[in-house]
């Protein structure tokens, strides 16, 4: 039975993904490296110590991770000022359900406190999560369980009793290795063969996740 749900933030609550991968590309391209889409895709909610050495071994030592990480926050920072967030479909519907049947809702985000409660203020919906857990409280940031099995412990909670809501592989991974019920809502990626041993069920949106955690 599914005690609580614990919730991805990037291109799953918010559809931020395709602005990651555009300014990802667009800050490394302004420091002379070639970032493709595939390379942006690939660190998604991936922790620092593994995009490093992951970017490093494709555009070499000279790629300076932390400056062109802030090129990027900086880019996405002027884009969102300008346009403001949008949340993905059905997150409203969601967390409706979840909250008529008092199911608590976590956050577990590799994106860091003081922006996360930023964006969720932005579009209305910091106050409908009880925890909020980000890779900098843990030891080991996604695709390691640490974020995940921390998340459950601030719900009092094992973590095969919390259904994981993810949209990447990288956070996919996490959550299943720390003994999630794992739902993939894709967002710019479907998941493969190896990507389907690892999740319960696959949801077109988050509007299908509440008759998904009825069969659990």
């Amino acid at each position: 039975m599914i005690k609580a749900v614990i919730f991805d933030m990037d291109g799953l609550i918010l559809d931020t993904e395709k602005l990651l991968v555009k300014y990802w590309c667009q800050a490394a391209n302004e420091a002379g490296f070639p970032m493709q889409r595939e390379h942006a895709l690939n660190i998604r909610s991936l922790a620092r110590k593994f995009a490093i050495p992951y970017l490093q071994g494709i555009f070499g030592e000279n790629f300076d991770y932390v400056k062109i990480r802030s090129r990027r926050m900086e880019l996405m920072k002027e884009h969102i000022a300008a346009h403001g967030l949008e949340t993905k479909p059905g997150i409203t519907t969601l967390l409706d359900y979840l909250d008529s049947r008092g199911i608590p809702a976590a956050i577990a985000t590799a994106t860091d406190i003081q922006r996360t409660e930023d964006y969720l203020g932005k579009v209305g919906l910091l106050g409908r999560f009880s925890r909020i857990v980000c890779a900098a409280m843990v030891e080991s940031g996604k695709p390691k369980p640490d974020i995940y099995l921390y998340a459950a412990q601030q719900l009092g909670l094992p973590a095969n009793e919390c259904l994981a809501l993810e949209d990447s592989p990288n956070g996919v991974c996490s959550a299943s290795s720390a003994g999630c019920v794992t739902v993939m809502v894709p967002d710019l990626t479907q998941p493969d063969e190896e990507l389907e041993k690892l999740i319960f069920a696959k949801a077109d949106s988050l509007a299908d996740v509440p008759a998904i955690i009825e069969r659990t």
